[in-house]
This record gives structure tokens, C-alpha cells and sequence, in this order.
């Protein structure tokens, strides 16, 4: 049987079966869009392959012969096997029992985990959730498998890296209220080389584009603290006199509890864009499908996240 069916294609054995069930080159050919030329050709090539004529003409009308009656249903569940293969599963969120690792920024967690954990409990009770601290230009977390999905800002990532953007943001200098530059308008850029800063290193890439401009004029500003976390970060904003670089929608509630406010830079004008980001490898999985949708949802109706929704 192998030998058989070695020289016919898939192609093929779907015009056989389609013969074999319409016992007629006439209407087989209307079904298949085809013509009967073609398929009298193909009926010809099936004839010798079996070593049977398989459909002889009876009066005005062609039978199946006992070889032909034998192949029909199992070439159709052959066929149907086919089918169910190249069809992926209807995906179930509430079957699902699994856990997606999922990166972004401590303000991400902050804002975003609370409802997405209060809605999966009711629409998705298997599916747990490992957050990590996402760090910049890690992309190699997503080619791995070790992370599923990304909220953060992107300016360039790799080929591979697909993505939805949530909103639009641009830069500005966070500083305590009682700052001497919060009585000055925009900050210009030789108070900003006189200023001590703060970077937060957890998440996307906030000002990195600051200190490209200033490598290109030969100058560099005094990096004070380094830390990841968003909220430590404007806790020693609100107790010092460091500047902290950082997209303007990120600090809209923090100047309405703390003690901050925000200046423009009038040196540089740059814009940021957020976005959810997964790699091409789950592009099609349907369990991720549902997964970044569930995410993105969330990121986009959120008035601390999406820029547009404020």
C-alpha cells in the first residue's frame, strides 16, 4: 500500500477520493473546478497505480468496482486526518492550565497586575503569570522561550520581534517642587550638564537618547543613582536636587501625591512609543494569541499606561 501511494500527492488523492464519491468525471470536475479532460487524465494515471479501472460505465451511468468500493472510506478519513491536522484547536482560556512569563517595568506591575490577576481568576483560573523586570535591548529573553511577552518602549528591535503600539509619549526633567530650576521654564542644556541625575534602569530605555545627543557634542552628564525601580527612583527625586529624565505621562499621578513637577527640555526634542512585543516563534500559537490580547487590553484601557486614554 505505500508503494501505492508513495507517486500520489495529497493533491491527487483528494481528486481520487472527490471521483470515487461523485462516480462521475462530470460532476467531480464541477466540484473541484476543473475540467473532465483533466480529470479523465488523472482517472487514467489512478488506473494504472491500483492495477484497477475502478470506475466502468454501466449504461448512462459508471459504478465502482470492488477495489474502488474498498478505498473510498478510508482515502475519506485519510483525507478528514489531513484536514484536522493543518486546523489548530479552538483555544479555551478557561481549560488553559499554564503560565506565561511576562516582562515590563515596576510602574507596568504596579498599575496593570492588580486587574489582570482579578479578571483571570474569573475567565482563565488555570493560567498563572511570572512577571520580571524587563531590561533594556534584552530581546535574547524572547528568542529563548524564557519570556512570552513585553511591555515596554521601543525604538529599534530586532527583525524577529513583532509588536502593537499602546500610545505615544514624549521626555521630560522630573524635579522636587522646591528645585531652584521648578521657577524657570523649559530647562536648558547648560543647567542640565550642571545638574546631578537619576536613571532608572528597569524597563525600557527613558533616556538613553540624552546621553547619544550629548556624546555627539563631546559632553556627558553626572549620573548620581542608578536603580530600577520607578517609585525608589521619585522617592530620592523628592528628596534631593537630581534630575530625573523620564516620559511625561509616567509622572501625570506622581505630581498629584509627591512632592514633583516637571520641566520640558529646550535643547532636545525626541518622542517615545510603548508597545506590547513578542517574538515571531509565537506569532501563531493560539494560547499566545489570546494571552498578548488579554495583556494589551489591559495596557490600552489603562489611564496609568496608554497616553491616549488620560
Amino acid at each position: 500500500m505505500a508503494a501505492l501511494f508513495s507517486s500520489l500527492s495529497i493533491a491527487q488523492l483528494r481528486v481520487l477520493w472527490t471521483i470515487l464519491e461523485h462516480k462521475n468525471l462530470t460532476h467531480a470536475a464541477a466540484v473541484l473546478g476543473s475540467s473532465q479532460s483533466a480529470l479523465s487524465k488523472h482517472l487514467a494515471q489512478f488506473r494504472v497505480v491500483f492495477g484497477d479501472p475502478l470506475l466502468v460505465r454501466q449504461g448512462k451511468q459508471f459504478l465502482l468496482t470492488d477495489r474502488a468500493s474498498g478505498l473510498a472510506a478510508p482515502l475519506g478519513r485519510i483525507l478528514q486526518d489531513l484536514a484536522d491536522l493543518s486546523e489548530a484547536p479552538a483555544f479555551q482560556p478557561e481549560l488553559c492550565k499554564r503560565s506565561f512569563c511576562f516582562a515590563a517595568s515596576d510602574y507596568v506591575a504596579e498599575h496593570i497586575l492588580p486587574g489582570m490577576i482579578r479578571e483571570l481568576a474569573d475567565i482563565a483560573p488555570g493560567v498563572s503569570i511570572e512577571y520580571r523586570t524587563w531590561q533594556h535591548n534584552r530581546y535574547d529573553w524572547l528568542i529563548s522561550g524564557e519570556v512570552d511577552l513585553v511591555s515596554t518602549l521601543v525604538s529599534d528591535a530586532p527583525a524577529d520581534v513583532h509588536g502593537r503600539v499602546i500610545g505615544d509619549d514624549s521626555p521630560v526633567c522630573c524635579i522636587a517642587k522646591d528645585h531652584p530650576l521648578a521657577v524657570t521654564g523649559a530647562i536648558g542644556i547648560e543647567d542640565y550638564l550642571r545638574s546631578t541625575h537619576i536613571k532608572i534602569s528597569g524597563g525600557g530605555d527613558k533616556d538613553g537618547f540624552v546621553d547619544n545627543y550629548l556624546k555627539q557634542l563631546g559632553k556627558s552628564r553626572e549620573i548620581r543613582l542608578t536603580v530600577p525601580f520607578f517609585s525608589v527612583a521619585l522617592d530620592v527625586v523628592e528628596q534631593s536636587r537630581n534630575l530625573l529624565t523620564i516620559p511625561k505621562h509616567l509622572l501625570e499621578r506622581s505630581t498629584k501625591i509627591r512632592k514633583l513637577t516637571w520641566r520640558e527640555l529646550d535643547f532636545l526634542s525626541h518622542s517615545f512609543r510603548y508597545w506590547v512585543v513578542w517574538h515571531r516563534r509565537t506569532h501563531a500559537s493560539a494560547e499566545q494569541q489570546w494571552f498578548r490580547g488579554f495583556v494589551y487590553e489591559h495596557c490600552r484601557n489603562s489611564t496609568a499606561l496608554n497616553p491616549g486614554q488620560s
